[in-house]
């Protein structure tokens, strides 16, 4: 089935495939806070969870086991249950006719499939073939900060370190964390069961795989998924990724070169205006953005925007962002809008 740019005039029949999960739940509430046009809600999810029930505007829906028959008369498809889900249902969601917006890593770097964050890069999601990728969290947060910075100048080399929170990995990761940290608290030593260490009054790099260069598979992803989106394939980009012992939103501190002196007022009144942003600073008290300021919040926050003193060239700044939110559901839903009829 061909698929079209514009998603159809009508009430649309949406489903949510991963509805139990963190992203899910934050899909569900975005979708009843910004008012988006459904006339019927498919809550999807694996046999585990089929059967639980989860209030959407006042209303007991009750999630179901994905079948090829969910996806009969659909019109678009929130996923957010992980690759290897995604694969396997992809084919009866684009047999269906609908359009799949897929927040796992599976389609992100195929050329035919758009990478798109709605700020930088919305005018490429209409070129879609049924499949759109949301970006990784980190890559949506980074790329919201460079993109109005390289319309002034050209980036040469982009040097980032996140601060990622217990989120990214889900919502028993956080549960553990509650958990474990009141152990600790408590004189009990409990080792972790969802992620491979212990995050309570600690952090460790990210457990993605390692590759063949040393670099983690979350680390790659920001390199070649930010490549993608900014529409350059040779930037000069390395990542470390940590995780660290906040429940909710990521912290990102980047360092970027360009081609020429970049002036720091500049920067500042670029960011100050750009879609998905707020400024949060404050010199004098030493004030710049935290996780807590963004918890639930649309924006992005950026501060401590100063000039390398290493590099006459590069300017450093600091952001939090959601992760859950700006960083996965809203992104992918802000998506689908772009999509509506006019």
């Amino acid at each position: 089935m061909q698929a079209q740019p514009f998603l159809p005039n009508r009430p649309l029949t949406v489903a949510v495939l991963g509805a139990s999960g963190a992203v899910g739940n934050e899909l569900l509430n975005l979708l009843e806070e910004r008012n988006f046009p459904i006339g019927e809600l498919r809550l999807l999810a694996s046999p585990r969870s089929a059967g639980n029930k989860l209030v959407w505007k006042g209303t007991n829906l009750i999630i179901q086991e994905v079948n090829q028959a969910s996806f009969h008369n659909v019109d678009v498809v929130f996923a957010s249950a992980g690759g290897s889900i995604s694969r396997k249902w992809l084919k009866d969601i684009k047999n269906s006719g609908a359009l799949l917006i897929d927040n796992s890593s599976a389609f992100r770097l195929d050329p035919e499939v758009p990478l798109i964050v709605p700020e930088v890069n919305s005018s490429t999601a209409f070129k879609h073939q049924g499949v759109i990728s949301n970006p990784n969290c980190t890559t949506i947060l980074l790329v919201l900060a460079l993109a109005p910075l390289s319309t002034k100048a050209s980036i040469k080399r982009v040097v980032v370190s996140t601060y990622q929170s217990v989120s990214g990995a889900g919502a028993s990761a956080m549960s553990e964390l509650k958990y474990l940290t009141k152990e600790t608290l408590e004189g009990r030593n409990h080792s972790s069961e969802v992620l491979p260490y212990s995050l309570a009054f600690n952090l460790f790099l990210h457990n993605s795989p390692l590759q063949e260069n040393n670099y983690c598979e979350e680390e790659m992803k920001m390199v070649n998924e930010t490549r993608k989106i900014l529409n350059l394939k040779d930037l000069s980009l390395t990542a470390t990724c940590v995780r660290v012992p906040v429940l909710r939103a990521h912290s990102e501190s980047i360092n970027i070169e360009f081609d020429e002196p970049f002036e720091e007022s500049c920067a500042r009144e670029l960011l100050a205006s750009a879609p998905g942003v707020e400024l949060i600073e404050n010199f004098d008290q030493n004030r710049f953005p935290m996780p807590i300021d963004v918890t639930g919040k649309d924006s992005i926050a950026i501060g401590r925007i100063r000039q390398d003193i290493s590099n006459p060239n590069a300017l450093e700044l600091w952001l939090c962002g959601d992760q859950i939110r700006k960083g996965a559901a809203l992104n992918a839903i802000q998506i689908a809008e772009l999509l509506l009829p006019v």
